[in-house]
């Protein structure tokens, strides 16, 4: 089996690996890439967001499947190009993939499909706003309606800095905002796949979205994950899938929309069970590679089955017992304005520590060759250890032997879990 992966960061990255490890796999091409994935497949310099370029790039390489990475190139329809051209597909068509790129379109499919969520006021205007913010009541949670690219969330007590936010997302052309009730409890990603009619749950991970530790600062792409969640309960996979995946999934069918794919399903445990914060069309960086990484079905086999509607056919999942953990290496002045263009070292010997994959999100070769910082998430460090307290020590081992000018990363990934604090 050939493989295309679209996309360039982490996320691809850590597909790139898992499904070069399958057996079936023969080769593997990555469009755009990066300079980590360049050392497992080929990569080749192709705009994503163009379905045709797409399409010929598969044609030119006889690929099997293709699989679509981030979000953008989903809305744009990339998935539709290449299944139009004859190639099985592991993303959803565009139409689709607007439980991600609409919160407003997914709240409206939750409530077709009765999928348990926060109350939610969709806005197109200050004063409808500052209504909802006074229905719902503090914490105030204001969500931009459209990509956003993992920050277009803000959960505050402050109504004037929710008014603020709102006013940016407001600015854009048909700008909306979906104002939402607060939900309680701890946070947890749970990956589905789908082949527009089956639902297969991979176990869950927790993503640790604020910049600092403790939950402090603003929020991010993500700048850590760990899996399997021990304080969760054992069967949280097929409450999701049950109570959230199936039902949105079929409404999705009965729509003459299927979804083909991968639907991130974002949930906040709360005291009256769990409740969606948020539908994704795509894995998850960091949480998604610290889910899979722990998968010993073979990985590309699985996604093969669902772009061709054989899900039910894959028989069920197995999983290591091993816990992974990823710490992310974030460039000086992430969020706000991170400074790229600064040198990186240390890979080799932080790749060496047992368990261990540097995996890379933001980073390019300059003119002479030098591995330098290239976004605000420039490494994810993927260790996996037989317990959690292993798989943390040696992330952050390998964490401690990178160099980059002005880095920072969180140093509590995981950290209260390794303690026990963490119950539902």
């Amino acid at each position: 089996m050939k493989v295309l992966v679209l996309g360039s960061g982490a996320r691809e990255h850590a597909l790139v690996k898992a499904v070069a490890a399958d057996p079936e796999v023969d080769a593997v091409i990555a469009a755009p890439g990066n300079p980590g994935i360049d050392a497992t497949a080929l990569c080749v310099p192709v705009d994503i967001l163009d379905g045709e370029a797409v399409a010929a790039l598969a044609r030119d390489h006889d690929v099997d499947l293709v699989v679509v990475g981030p979000e953008a190139p989903l809305v744009a329809g990339v998935a539709d190009v290449c299944r139009s051209a004859g190639f099985p597909v592991l993303g959803p068509s565009a139409a689709a993939a607007m439980l991600e790129g609409s919160k407003s379109f997914a709240k409206e499919v939750m409530a077709a499909a009765e999928v348990p969520t926060a109350l939610a006021h969709v806005c197109t205007n200050l004063a409808e706003v500052e209504s909802a913010l006074d229905a719902l009541g503090a914490p105030h949670v204001v969500k931009d309606d459209g990509l956003a690219a993992g920050k277009g969330v803000l959960v505050t007590e402050s109504r004037d800095e929710a008014l603020r936010h709102a006013e940016r997302c407001l600015s854009k052309d048909a700008g909306r905002v979906v104002v939402e009730e607060f939900l309680d409890g701890p946070e947890v990603s749970v990956f589905c796949i789908s082949d527009g009619t089956h639902v297969v749950a991979l176990e869950p991970a927790q993503d640790f979205k604020r910049v600092g530790d403790g939950d402090t600062g603003p929020n991010t792409g993500g700048m850590g994950a760990y899996s399997p969640l021990d304080w969760a309960p054992a069967d949280l996979s097929d409450q999701v899938v049950a109570r959230i995946a199936q039902p949105t999934i079929d409404e999705m069918h009965r729509r003459g929309t299927p979804f083909v794919g991968v639907l991130y399903v974002g949930l906040a445990l709360t005291g009256r069970g769990p409740k969606v914060i948020e539908f994704n069309a795509r894995f998850g960086d960091p949480d998604g590679h610290a889910s899979f990484a722990r998968l010993e079905s073979p990985f590309a086999q699985l996604l093969f089955a669902a772009a061709t509607g054989d899900l039910e056919g894959f028989g069920r999942l197995r999983w290591s017992d091993d816990h992974a953990v990823v710490v992310v290496i974030a460039s000086e002045g992430y969020p706000a304005a991170p400074r790229t263009g600064a040198p990186i070292s240390g890979l080799d010997a932080a790749a060496e520590i047992p368990g261990v994959v540097v995996l890379h999100a933001g980073t390019r070769l300059d003119e002479d060759g030098v591995l330098v910082s290239a976004g605000g998430r420039v490494l994810d460090v993927l260790a996996v250890g037989s317990d959690l307290a292993k798989a943390r020590s040696a992330a952050y081992d390998a964490v401690s032997l990178i160099e980059l000018e002005g880095s920072h990363h969180r140093t509590d990934i995981a950290l209260r879990a390794e303690r026990g604090e963490l119950v539902v």
